[in-house]
């Protein structure tokens, strides 16, 4: 079984575009590169990774395609664009001609107005970003989720992955709302949701059965089949080692068949995404 860590992040401080990351989230507010996270896959067992935009500029796309270049075990990068500006539709032309290249994410959860992604000046964007053959990562919060579902309709045949399960309200035990609309996301749309970043959306205490019923309700609406693990490392980290969550990942998903599994951990990545084969093994 080929496992595949379909959400994590690398940085490097000094480049600056990072706005969102202050010395007050001290325990990562540090550089992390692939000699980092290197030898938690091979403990953990994970053959490659997908490498996500952490910063809204496409320097940091450039940057991150640099490090997929380096580095076999990143089987692919999903970068960022601005959406809104006039030569976006050839900066997804130019960009998706890097094969590493697999998705785009705006920083939806960043944006003010909640109907942003609806805007008329960013449908070709989006057709780019389909032509392409690039998928929509959909970095979405429970409010966002109706706007989505009529994005999504829009462009029935844009490749999309829900990250973070839309971050539900884990800490505050609230699960109305984020369940309808992750339902009707499920059964109205093909997306894909990532079984992913829900230790951070917790209480510092949390349990194994603080998320269960999160991961549940996902397992009831998208299936085994539109799951896709992933670790949001080193983010998780400030509520979870990198081992933890994948201990608990597979305690929450013990109740499957290996196949099921086999597909959360790893088969679904590769289709959610352009998944480049392998370059060889990952060693510590």
């Amino acid at each position: 079984m080929t496992r595949i860590d379909a959400h994590q992040h690398f940085w490097s401080l000094a480049r600056g575009d990072y706005g969102w990351l202050t010395p007050e989230m001290e325990p990562i507010y540090r550089d992390f590169l692939p000699a980092d996270l290197r030898p938690l896959l091979a403990e953990a067992g994970i053959d490659g990774t997908i490498l996500v935009q952490a910063a809204p500029t496409v320097a940091e796309t450039e940057f991150m395609l640099g490090l997929a270049r380096e580095e076999p075990f990143i089987r692919g990068v999903v970068g960022w664009v601005d959406f809104e500006a006039p030569s976006a539709s050839d900066d997804i032309a130019r960009l998706s001609r890097q094969p590493a290249l697999v998705g785009l994410r705006p920083m939806i959860q960043d944006i003010a107005d909640d109907g942003w992604m609806l805007g008329e000046g960013l449908v070709a964007t989006f057709d780019a970003l389909i032509d392409a053959d690039l998928t929509f990562d959909a970095l979405t919060l429970p409010r966002h989720l109706p706007a989505l579902r009529e994005l999504l309709s829009r462009h029935p045949n844009m490749r999309t992955v829900v990250d973070h399960g839309s971050k539900p309200l884990i800490r505050d035990g609230i699960m109305d709302g984020w369940d309808q609309d992750m339902a009707a996301l499920a059964s109205e749309t093909s997306a894909f949701c990532k079984l992913s970043g829900l230790v951070t959306e917790a209480h510092a205490d949390w349990t194994v059965d603080d998320l269960r019923p999160y991961v549940e309700h996902l397992l009831d609406t998208f299936g085994p089949d539109r799951l896709v693990w992933g670790s949001d490392w080193p983010v998780c980290t400030l509520a979870s080692s990198y081992g933890r969550w994948v201990e608990v990942a597979g305690e929450l998903l013990s109740g499957l068949a290996e196949d099921e599994t086999s597909a959360i951990l790893g088969g679904n990545a590769a289709r959610a995404y352009r998944m480049r084969a392998p370059d060889s093994a990952i060693t510590a």
